[in-house]
This record gives structure tokens, sequence and C-alpha cells, in this order.
């Protein structure tokens, strides 16, 4: 399997624009809310950090976390640092994983490697699964990024991949989701009639991640709860 240049390039990008619109952030805006339930933005910025070391553990073998307890430990742990603290170690945590990425052979990329709760994965997919992370968390910072400012190269790779990580799970209804442009996928379990879901590769991809209750969108019954991502 070959070097991921296009997600490495735009993993890049991505953490650039994450930095950039934490610039002027103060300490009394590390601790005001984010838009995920129960977490201030310290929350958001610790498990930034925290996600890219462990996704350094999973390149090395190693469990992503120790247990599930000790990742919310750390999180917990971290939420109430200065915004000086909170943004140096999330540069340090981002350029280690950066390094340790653009360091790594090429016959390392098509390895399989464990993630979280059991998943498994290649080597290769996980600088689109740390972009993933980024470009969401800076969504859930609640600092001027909307879902609306998704940039398009992410939303075109997200939505075929949320709509496989759908496919068959018998608790989530048949769901066609079509974007505008004429592409569409079909989700959820198999048989019965689809609910046919339409708007635009943002607006479906905030829904689809549970950042939006389907603003902009459209559908042929009422709109379909799918899992928080």
């Amino acid at each position: 399997m070959s070097r991921p240049e296009a997600e490495l390039d735009a993993l890049a990008d991505a953490g650039d624009r994450l930095l950039a619109h934490l610039d002027d952030l103060s300490d009394n805006a590390v601790v005001a809310p984010s838009q995920l339930p129960g977490w201030t933005r310290g929350h958001v910025l610790t498990h930034l950090a925290r996600n890219a070391d462990a996704l350094m553990e999973v390149l090395a073998g190693r469990p992503m976390y120790a247990s599930a307890e000790a990742r919310e430990e750390d999180i917990e742990r971290g939420a109430r640092r200065s915004a000086a603290e909170q943004l140096s170690d999330l540069r340090a945590a981002g350029d280690r994983l950066a390094e340790a990425l653009n360091r790594l052979p090429g016959d390392r990329w098509g390895d399989t490697v464990e993630l979280r709760n059991g998943v498994t994965d290649t080597v290769a997919s996980l600088p689109w699964r740390r972009w993933v992370e980024v470009e969401l968390h800076l969504v859930d910072l609640d600092l001027g990024h909307t879902i609306a400012d998704l940039p398009g190269d992410f939303t075109d790779r997200a939505l075929p991949w949320l709509t496989r990580r759908f496919a068959d799970r018998p608790d989530v209804e048949p769901i066609e989701v079509r974007a505008e442009d004429g592409r569409s996928w079909r989700t959820g379990r198999t048989g019965g009639e689809p609910v046919v879901v339409t708007g635009g590769p943002a607006a479906l991809t905030g829904w689809l991640t549970g950042r939006t209750a389907g603003t902009g969108l459209t559908a042929s019954t009422e709109l379909p709860r799918v899992p928080a991502l």
C-alpha cells in the first residue's frame, strides 16, 4: 500500500488552520463550553493532543489508550490548563505525530493496526482518521468555524466513509444519502424502502457526524437518527 500523500498534505493544512483559529485564545475562553455536551474547549484541546499521542502508540504496536478510564482521566486532568499550555501541548503532539508519519518506511503503510474498541485498519488510514479529528473538533471548539466551513476535499472523502460506517447496522434504518451534485450512497440496514436524505455535502457531513440535527437537509419522511460518531 502506497504512502497516502494527499491525506498527509490535507492533515498538515488542517492542523495549520486549527492553530490559526487558536492564536488569540484566552484562558477564559479555554474553560468556556464547547459544542460537545459536558466538555469545555479545554477538554476538546486536550483530547486532540492526546489523540495524536494515542496514534503514536498505535504506530508502535501498543494499545491506543491504556484504558477507557485512563483516557478520560487524561482529558479531565488537562482540560483546565492555561491557553498557552494547551497550545504548546497541542502543537508539540501534532508535530510528533507528523514527524513519525513522515519517517515511516514505505513497507509499513499496509500494516494492520488496532484502534479503540477492537477496530482494526491499515496504517495508511491513520492520516485520514487524524484529519477527521482535527476538522470536526475545530467545529466543536465553537470559535467561528462551522460545519459550512468544512473544506470540499474533506466532505468528499467523509461522506462515503461515514455511510460505510453505518452500512448493514441493524440499529440504523435504511437510508439513501444524496448530495445535491448527484452523488448518492446507501447505508443502514438492508431491506425496506430507504429514507432519502438530500442536501449539500457539508450539511450531510454535519448530520452524519452528529454535529447538526439536519439543518439544511430534506428527507422523504422523518429524518432518521444515526449513531453519534
